[in-house]
């Protein structure tokens, strides 16, 4: 609990620092949340992950990668819909989320493809490597699309940099520093109390991280997705949900397999797939809702995430 508490408390401090120095440079809002707020809202993950792949817990490690991604989808973006109907713009369907299926699909086809050759399925080093140049694409074109901005625009962003006050840009830095030591401890503690409870209640470390850690690292997601919907900052919310994403599976998971390959767990492969299935279902929503995610397609992703998860605690 302590761990998880400190997990919190970091990733809070380091997206509120983060975030205040984005701003202050006068990034937009849904660049914001695809990167900033995205990669310090999934740094929970990835000190968990790096942490977990040092010792050579990878099970714990992938089932916080797999199960974050799906309480994003379903959990998080679900009640921020259920909170208030967000509407998803072209740009996210256009780019985000297809590097999002993309992602997932490579991710997947890297599983299966030892299966076929009757091999356990695991993540190596070069499948990391593939997946990171995947992530570089990410970054380039979320730095591209806010340098293309027009140039009255660039213009009156460079005019209001000194407004921010230096006293402000300490109160950040020192944000985003004492974020980083709260999610390093909090990170090691977690790693540490989820493996004993794994071994305590004798189910399959992945479990644990399925469901314990990956809700729990999950919170920032679901805190700030929820705070940016009741304030109808939907560019915010759905950023931040498919940049987490990104960030878990191109960035987080090639990371953790970089340190230590990974072993994929039984039922890993099918984690992968219900993840995609669940990117997949936002398609629709654009085609035929005209990018209006509403409530009913809210509860709908919220009673889908609870259904698999009970699912996977019922066939272990």
């Amino acid at each position: 609990m302590l761990g998880l508490l400190l997990l919190l408390a970091g990733g809070a401090a380091m997206v509120r620092g983060a975030s205040g120095i984005a701003e202050g440079y006068g990034v937009p809002p849904l660049v914001v949340g695809l990167t900033v707020v995205a990669f310090g809202t999934s740094a929970p993950e990835l000190v968990v992950n790096v942490l977990g792949a040092l010792e050579g817990k990878t099970e714990l490690a992938f089932g916080n990668i797999t199960g974050s991604n799906l309480a994003n989808l379903g959990l998080v973006l679900g009640s921020a819909a259920i909170i208030t109907p967000m509407s998803l713009q072209g740009k996210i369907i256009r780019r985000e989320l297809p590097l999002l299926l993309l992602g997932t699909t490579v991710l997947l086809s890297m599983t299966l493809d030892p299966l076929l050759r009757s091999e356990s399925p695991f993540i190596d080093r070069s499948d990391g490597l593939i997946m990171l140049l995947l992530f570089g694409i990410f970054i380039y074109l979320a730095v591209t699309d806010f340098v293309r901005q027009d140039y009255d625009s660039l213009a009156a962003t460079i005019d209001g940099l000194d407004i921010v006050s230096h006293a402000k840009k300490r109160t950040n830095w020192l944000l985003v520093g004492g974020g980083v030591i709260g999610l390093a401890i909090g990170g090691q503690l977690t790693i540490d109390h989820g493996s004993n409870l794994a071994e305590s209640l004798g189910v399959p470390p992945v479990i644990i991280g399925m469901l314990v850690l990956a809700i729990g690292t999950s919170l920032p997601e679901l805190i700030t997705s929820i705070f940016a919907a009741i304030k109808g900052e939907a560019d915010l919310c759905v950023g931040n949900v498919i940049g987490s994403n990104i960030f878990n599976s191109l960035f987080v998971l090639p990371i953790s397999a970089l340190v230590h390959p990974l072993m994929v767990p039984e039922g890993g492969v099918l984690d992968i797939f219900a993840s995609l299935i669940f990117a997949v279902f936002l398609i629709p929503i654009f085609i035929f809702a005209k990018g209006i995610m509403n409530r009913q397609f809210g509860i709908f992703f919220v009673v889908a995430y609870i259904g698999y998860m009970l699912f996977r605690v019922i066939s272990i």
